[in-house]
């Protein structure tokens, strides 16, 4: 007999050692939804689930601030997205990331509602010259300038969401057209 050949893991497996459905089921404050997190579906690289677990992390990446992980594993156990896609689009977002989606998000939203590029550099001069200073009123100055990076993370929510899961769609769809293709090839 030849020895058995040891079975190379998935690349995924990196990720998810030590989170399994089993140990989250026993935890004591997840007893409610134990038998939700056991679903297959929800740790499986099934491109349904896949493509919803992109779309609510990309979702969730650009809709919250804090806490996006979290919120994403709820939306994905209650939509059956698959988990660790989830919550991995929410890392699209983080801290050393978060300074450019803020200022891309306010170009597009001062774009969409029609600030002009002087009011957007006073906005900014503005800020910086008071925001040190004792009287400055930091809701004011969110309540003009803060609406156009509101407005454009939005967009970004929707946008991401919607466009990443029609991408892992087209993607999954035209890795199984290839596969059919290479496999006819060599009959």
């Amino acid at each position: 007999m030849s020895p058995r050949k040891p079975v190379k893991a998935h690349w995924s497996d990196r990720f998810t050692q030590g989170i399994s459905p089993q140990t989250l089921a026993a935890h004591p404050w997840l007893k409610p939804v134990a038998h939700r997190l056991q679903e297959p579906g929800l740790w499986r690289m099934q491109h349904e689930a896949v493509a919803r677990g992109v779309a609510i992390g990309l979702f969730w990446a650009f809709a919250l601030p804090v806490a996006q992980i979290l919120v994403a594993v709820a939306h994905s156990v209650w939509w059956r997205g698959n988990i660790p896609v989830a919550a991995g689009m929410t890392l699209v977002t983080n801290p050393f990331t978060i300074g450019f989606w803020l200022w891309l998000a306010y170009k597009l939203g001062s774009l969409i509602l029609g600030v002009s590029v002087y009011e957007a550099a006073a906005g900014d001069a503005a800020f910086q010259a008071t925001a040190a200073a004792p009287g400055f009123d930091a809701m004011a100055w969110l309540a003009h300038f803060g609406w156009p990076a509101v407005l454009g993370m939005a967009i970004f929510s929707v946008a991401g969401s919607l466009s990443g899961y029609l991408l892992v769609k087209l993607v999954w769809r035209w890795r199984v057209w290839f596969k059919r293709r290479t496999r006819q090839g060599k009959r």
